[in-house]
């Protein structure tokens, strides 16, 4: 165990497929400095070099650590991203191959895992000792806090929740199954059924603002349209919102958090998805009437939540 002072601070960095986001962060969670550089996505050797770089950009004397967040599944205890499935990531040993760069001790772990000790030590989840987090993005991650530590399962790939299936013949998933969640209740399947009304409804609003090429079509377009009235396009987040909240209900079914918080860039969506997907949920977990009430919340620390939650487990492995 490493006495770890109060003035102690972390490098936080969230690996995402579009972008890298470095945090500096102190031990109460605030943001000291941050950089951002985009994700080499088909290139992972350029990609911990980009890591590398941005890191040096944000190192001082006060650091002691480092933490990566990345979307996979990930060994924690050895630091290796065994697998990404939309990326073309393999046996990438993340942590060794940054502690030899930057001569700090490295903690990598899932994505949405470091989103949720974020948002269970600084954000929603603040106050309750069992928390699940679902980001809901371009595709779905999730994380489990259970008696105030972060579950991670046998092999350290716990809460892989977007892939569930939950459609035996649904769309084809990165991963290589058909119907995952997160192919029925994320930003991909917004766009995907964007798209599809774009084509069959060439005068509608999601259509126009995507200068009436569907192939241009994205969850933002769809977003834009339904807040600004659009039938097609809200109906288009109920279903969604439907879906996930029907996702939530076998999860909590299953693991009975006290709280559910969803983040991710989906949810800038609002109540036009999280009405919906409370409304799915309440019809779909067992007994609602006759168990406590398990809110679901809206994440607290937005797009930071990763890079925050790593930076706080690179400080709390050290001191352990």
């Amino acid at each position: 165990m490493r006495d770890v002072s109060e003035a102690a601070q972390a490098l936080g960095i969230d690996v995402g497929g579009t972008k890298i986001e470095s945090l500096r962060v102190a031990r109460d969670g605030s943001i000291l400095s941050r950089s951002r550089s985009v994700t080499p996505a088909d290139d992972p050797e350029a990609t911990i070099a980009a890591m590398i770089e941005g890191a040096k950009g944000l190192l001082e004397p006060q650091v002691v650590a480092i933490g990566v967040g990345a979307a996979g599944l990930v060994d924690a205890n050895s630091g290796v991203l065994r697998f990404a499935p939309n990326l073309a990531w393999r046996e990438l040993p993340i942590a060794a191959r940054m502690s030899d760069a930057l001569g700090l001790p490295c903690q990598v772990d899932n994505d949405a895992n470091v989103a949720a000790w974020g948002e269970y030590r600084f954000g929603a989840g603040r106050g309750y000792r069992h928390m699940l987090l679902v980001t809901v993005g371009t595709g779905i991650g999730g994380g489990i806090v259970a008696g105030r530590r972060l579950f991670r399962g046998a092999h350290g790939f716990a809460a892989e929740i977007g892939h569930i299936i939950v459609e035996p013949d649904g769309p084809l998933c990165g991963c290589g199954n058909r119907g995952c969640l997160e192919q029925v209740a994320s930003g991909q399947a917004i766009g995907r059924l964007g798209r599809e009304a774009a084509a069959d409804r060439p005068q509608s609003l999601i259509a126009e603002l995507a200068d009436h090429d569907p192939m241009h079509v994205t969850g933002e377009t769809v977003t834009r349209a339904a807040k600004a009235g659009d039938d097609v396009a809200i109906r288009i987040l109920s279903q969604v919102g439907g879906r996930l909240g029907e996702g939530i209900a076998g999860l909590v079914n299953v693991i009975d958090p006290q709280i559910v918080v969803i983040g991710g860039g989906v949810v800038e969506a609002g109540d036009l998805l999280i009405r919906p997907a409370e409304a799915a949920f309440i019809q779909a977990v067992e007994g609602y009437e006759h168990r406590p009430a398990v809110p679901l919340v809206a994440a607290q620390l937005g797009n930071d939540a990763g890079a925050v939650g790593a930076a706080a487990l690179a400080l709390e492995e050290l001191g352990s």
